[in-house]
């Protein structure tokens, strides 16, 4: 497991019976979590002092219960800065799991000796867009949604990056890609965070099962020459890590050489010393 244990501004505290209590930077929030299925004493503290509390509906969705806690407020990770905020189905805008995801895409970055061109599909708010940049690459954000690209940008302003090379493209994924393929474009390092399911703006549906395998086989198609690395994310529960790394195996490795590895993504809790399993990625990276 890649555990995410860097981190000063965020906390998993403590989990289970299905929550988890987290602190970010002072800001303690209890939010559903379908891994913890064990049960917790609730010895620490916190559970006590929760500004906000997700709480599912038995007929689906869910909403905050809140009692002090600002709309919004920045939390930092490195030379990473980003707004968070409670929003809509238990999220906040950060995934802090992925921040093994961004140490790891800095250092390649960092370490190529040369101009890195980085495509970020279904990009969300921006973290592994504003780590790419902040190590120099030049980035292409892609999501779907308007609002989560707005976010994205002001993350990237808060880690001082407003006049790095940043396109922000509002648009589908897929759709974007085959155009970028008909222009001759091409990127060294792919990073994708799809969805396990969603419905595009004509109606289409998105299932990860059926549909990751054409989408990274079509996303293949703007890597350069000299290809520094392709990453996958993965929350879909059914879909085991190793599944990931064989995707990229035939798509990427057969074609380019490299290594692929492959795991589940973790957080430390603070109150057992164990980790709690936060999804999974596969990564191809040139040795």
């Amino acid at each position: 497991m890649w555990i995410a244990d860097k981190w000063q501004d965020y906390e998993l505290l403590d989990c289970g019976g299905g929550e988890k209590l987290e602190r970010w930077d002072r800001q303690f929030l209890v939010r559903p979590d379908p891994q913890a299925i064990w049960e917790t004493p609730h010895h620490n503290p916190a559970w006590k002092r929760v500004g906000a509390r997700y709480l599912r509906s038995q007929t689906g969705g869910g909403h905050w219960e809140k009692k002090a806690l600002p709309e919004s407020w920045k939390v930092r990770y490195g030379e990473l800065t980003f707004q968070v905020k409670p929003m809509n189905f238990k999220h906040t805008g950060l995934f802090p799991e992925q921040a093994v995801n961004w140490d790891f895409v800095m250092d390649k970055i960092r370490n190529a000796g040369r101009p890195i061109r980085v495509l970020n599909l279904f990009a969300y708010t921006g973290g592994a867009t504003v780590a790419c940049a902040k190590a120099g690459a030049s980035v292409c954000h892609v999501d779907a949604a308007k609002g989560m690209v707005a976010w994205a940008r002001e993350n990237a302003k808060l880690s001082g990056l407003s006049d790095a090379p940043i396109r922000w493209i509002i648009d589908d994924c897929a759709k974007f890609v085959e155009r970028e393929i008909r222009r001759g474009k091409t990127y060294d390092a792919i990073i994708m965070d799809p969805p396990s399911y969603g419905r595009g703006p004509g109606g289409e549906v998105w299932k990860l099962e059926e549909n990751l395998y054409p989408f990274v086989k079509l996303c293949a198609g703007v890597l350069s020459d000299k290809p520094l690395f392709v990453l996958i994310n993965s929350y879909t529960t059914g879909l085991a890590p190793s599944v990931l790394g064989y995707l990229l195996n035939i798509l990427v490795a057969s074609k380019y050489g490299g290594k692929c590895v492959w795991d589940e993504l973790g957080l430390p809790v603070t109150e057992t010393g164990l980790a709690l399993p936060c999804g999974a990625t596969g990564r191809w990276f040139s040795e």
